[in-house]
C-alpha cells in the first residue's frame, strides 16, 4: 500500500479472481464502449471493463457481474482508454506546487506522471526532493519520481544552492515511489568516465531501476558511449535524423512537446515515414507551463499533436500508456485497460480531441466534463523553503554595467552574445561590435541585443556576471527571474539597468519568481516563494499572473512564444552552444568559460 492508500495486486488479486469468475460483484461497470487495446493495437467495439478494489477485474461482456450495489456508466459512443502516463516532466516548470498541478493535468486525461524534481534539488537537495516526492505520494494522480542525477548540472562552471552525491541516491532509491534516475545531464561526464556519473547509473542499476538521459548532441561516437555506460532514454532528439540513430541503438527514444519545446512535428517522421516500431518510443512533456495546462492539455496535447501528423489514435496512446509503463518496469500495474491494472480509465468522445469526458483513477469517478469531482489533500512546505533568495544586498544600475577593457577612450569592442532560439531549448554564440560609452559597452536594442546579468541567489556571495543576449526583441525596460536552469540563481535581462535592478531587488523581496519592470514601474509579477521555483497560488490565479507576465513581456517588444521559457533556459551550460552562469559566460561546445568581451 503506498501513502494514497493504494493496495499492491497481491493484496487483492483473490478478490479479483472472484469478481472475474461472478463469485463476488464488481464495485463499478463501464457498460458498452470501444476499448482502445494497446496491446493488440485494436478498437473493440461493444466492450464492458469490471472493477473491484481499485483494479480492472474483468474486460468483455461484464453483466454478469453487476449486483446490487454495483456502480454502472454506460459508455456507449465513447471510448475506453488508459490513462496517459508522463515519463518525464518537471513539476516546477509548471510553477505549481505538486498538488496544484495535480489537480490540473488529472482533468486532461494524466493520471500518472514520473517527475524529475532536479530543480527544486539545485536549490534545497536532497531535502527538497523528499518533500515534493511525499507530497506527490499522498496525492490521486500517481507521482512517481526520477531521483535527480545532475545537481549541479556541471562541475566547475556554475554554482548552485545545493549538491546531490551518489549517496543521496542510493537512499533515494530506496523510497517507494522511486522509479530510476533522473535524466543525466552531464553527458561528458559519463562518457569520460566521472566517478559521480558512473556512481549513480551502477546504483540505479543495482536497484533494478531506470536510468533516464539527456543526450542533445549529433556525435554518434559519444552517443555510443552514452548508452554504454547505462543510459537507456532521450527526450532533447529534435530532428527526424537524431531520433533514427537513436532508435536504431535500442534507445528508448522520448518524443517532447512542451510550451515552449516543439518536437513532435520533426520526430515523430521516424514513425510516420520511416515506420519504426512504436514498442520503444514515447511521448513527454518535459516543461509545461499553467496556460498550456489550461489552453491546451497535458499529455492529451502531446498525443493529440501525434495523431494531427499522422500517427493512428490508438498508436498514439500506446506511446502515452503502455510503453511508458513497460520502459519504467511498471507494466503488471500500469499502462492499459486489462486484467490486474489499476482502473486508471480515460472515456473519450473523440480519440483525435483527446479531451476525457471522464477520468476515472483507482476504479474511482475522478473528474467528468473537465471538473474534478474528488477531494485532494493539503501539503504544508516548510518555512525554509519560503527563504531561498538569498542577496549580498540589494543591486543598484552599476552593478550591471560592464566596463570595457580597451578603457573609457574605446568607441566600440567586439563581444560573445548569447542568441536565443524561439520554441528551442538551444542557443547558439554570436558575436557582435557594441558601442561603449566612459567606458561602458552598451547594450545595441537596434541590434536586437540587451544586457545579461547572473547574480548567485543561494548563499549571498555577491558574485554576479555580466553578458550581452539576442533574440527576444526586448526594446525597453527589464525581465528577471529566479526560475533559471538549472542552478536557479537569478537571472536579469534589459535594456535599462536602473529597471534590472529594481526588478532584481522585486524578487528578492517576495522570495522569488519571474518580472517585468519598465521605467521603474512594475508591470507584472508571479510571485514563487517556494524555493524562487513554485507558486502557492492555485491554478487559475497562477494563470492569470502569467498571463499578465506574457503580455507585459509583449509590451516591452518581445513577440515569441513562452518567452519566459527560452529566457530561464540561457542560463543551462549542458546544452550547446552559449550560455551564462553565475560564474561567467560557458561556451558549452568546450564546456569551459569565456570572457564576454574578445
Amino acid at each position: 500500500m503506498d501513502a494514497y492508500g493504494r493496495k499492491r495486486l497481491d493484496e487483492v488479486s483473490a478478490r479479483l479472481a472472484k469478481v472475474a469468475l461472478g463469485e463476488e460483484p464488481a464495485e463499478l461497470v463501464i457498460k458498452n464502449g470501444t476499448l482502445v487495446n494497446v496491446y493488440s493495437g485494436e478498437l473493440q467495439e461493444g466492450v464492458d471493463v469490471a472493477i473491484s478494489a481499485g483494479r480492472v477485474a474483468f474486460v468483455g461482456d461484464a453483466d454478469y457481474t453487476i449486483g446490487e450495489a454495483t456502480r454502472v456508466i454506460d459508455a456507449a459512443g465513447r471510448y475506453i482508454a488508459p490513462g496517459l502516463l508522463d515519463g518525464h516532466m518537471h513539476v516546477e516548470s509548471t510553477m505549481m506546487t505538486v498538488t496544484e498541478f495535480a489537480k490540473a493535468a488529472l482533468v486532461k486525461g494524466t493520471t500518472g506522471v514520473f517527475m524529475d524534481p532536479h530543480e527544486i534539488a539545485n536549490v534545497f537537495g536532497a531535502e527538497g526532493v523528499r518533500w515534493m516526492h511525499e507530497e506527490g505520494r499522498q496525492l490521486p494522480l500517481k507521482v512517481f519520481t526520477t531521483y535527480p542525477s545532475c545537481v549541479p548540472a556541471t562541475d566547475g562552471l556554475e554554482d548552485a544552492g545545493a549538491s546531490i552525491e551518489v549517496k543521496d541516491v542510493e537512499e533515494g532509491l530506496t523510497w517507494e515511489g522511486v522509479e530510476g534516475l533522473g535524466e543525466v545531464m552531464n553527458f561528458p561526464g559519463v562518457i569520460y568516465g566521472d566517478p559521480k556519473m558512473h556512481g549513480e547509473i551502477a546504483a540505479t542499476q543495482r536497484a533494478g531501476k531506470t536510468v533516464t538521459g539527456h543526450f542533445p548532441s549529433d556525435d554518434e561516437h559519444m552517443l555510443q558511449a552514452y548508452i554504454a555506460s547505462g543510459v537507456t532514454s532521450d527526450h532533447e532528439t529534435v530532428t527526424r535524423e537524431q531520433g533514427l540513430v537513436k532508435v536504431r541503438m535500442g534507445m528508448h527514444l522520448m518524443i517532447r512537446e512542451g510550451s515552449a519545446w516543439h518536437d513532435v512535428k520533426e520526430v515523430i517522421k521516424v514513425v510516420t515515414e520511416d515506420k519504426v516500431p512504436t514498442g520503444n518510443i514515447s511521448l513527454v512533456t518535459d516543461d509545461v507551463y499553467p496556460q498550456t495546462l489550461v489552453e491546451l492539455g497535458h499529455l492529451n496535447h502531446v498525443v493529440r499533436r501525434a495523431i494531427e501528423e499522422g500517427v493512428d489514435p490508438v498508436t498514439a496512446i500506446q506511446m502515452a500508456t503502455l510503453n511508458v509503463a513497460r520502459y519504467f518496469k511498471l507494466e503488471q500495474d500500469l499502462g492499459a485497460v486489462a486484467p490486474g491494472k489499476c482502473a486508471d480509465i480515460l472515456l473519450l468522445d473523440d480519440l483525435k480531441r483527446m479531451e476525457p469526458s471522464a477520468v476515472i483513477i483507482d476504479g474511482l469517478l475522478a473528474a467528468e466534463q473537465g471538473q474534478l469531482i474528488i477531494s485532494f489533500p493539503a501539503y504544508e512546505y516548510p518555512a525554509k523553503a519560503r527563504s531561498s533568495v538569498r542577496l549580498a544586498r540589494p543591486q543598484t544600475p552599476n552593478d550591471f554595467k560592464l566596463a570595457s577593457r580597451a578603457g573609457k577612450e574605446a568607441k566600440e569592442t567586439k563581444v560573445r552574445v548569447v542568441q536565443a532560439i524561439e520554441n528551442s531549448a538551444r542557443t547558439t554564440g554570436r558575436t557582435a561590435v557594441l558601442p561603449v560609452l566612459d567606458g561602458i559597452i552598451q547594450p545595441d536594442p537596434a541590434q536586437d541585443i540587451v544586457r545579461l546579468a547572473c547574480i548567485e541567489r543561494h548563499r549571498a556571495s555577491g558574485q554576479i556576471s555580466l553578458g550581452f543576449t539576442s533574440g527576444f526583441q526586448l526594446k525597453r525596460g527589464a525581465v528577471a527571474s529566479t526560475v533559471a536552469h538549472d542552478s536557479h540563481n537569478l537571472l536579469v535581462m534589459g535594456v535599462n539597468d536602473e529597471d534590472m535592478a529594481l526588478a532584481a531587488n522585486e524578487l528578492a523581496a517576495c522570495g522569488g519568481g519571474m518580472i517585468a519592470v519598465e521605467n521603474g514601474q512594475v508591470l507584472a509579477r508571479v510571485e514563487m516563494p517556494i524555493a524562487g521555483l513554485m507558486s502557492d497560488k492555485p491554478l487559475q490565479e497562477v494563470v492569470q499572473q502569467v498571463q499578465a507576465l506574457e503580455a507585459a513581456w509583449k509590451q516591452l517588444g518581445c513577440p515569441l512564444n513562452a518567452p519566459f521559457m527560452t529566457f530561464s533556459l540561457i542560463a543551462l551550460p549542458v546544452i550547446p552552444d552559449l550560455r551564462i552562469s553565475n560564474r561567467g559566460l560557458v561556451d558549452v561546445t568546450k564546456f569551459e568559460l569565456v570572457e564576454t568581451e574578445m
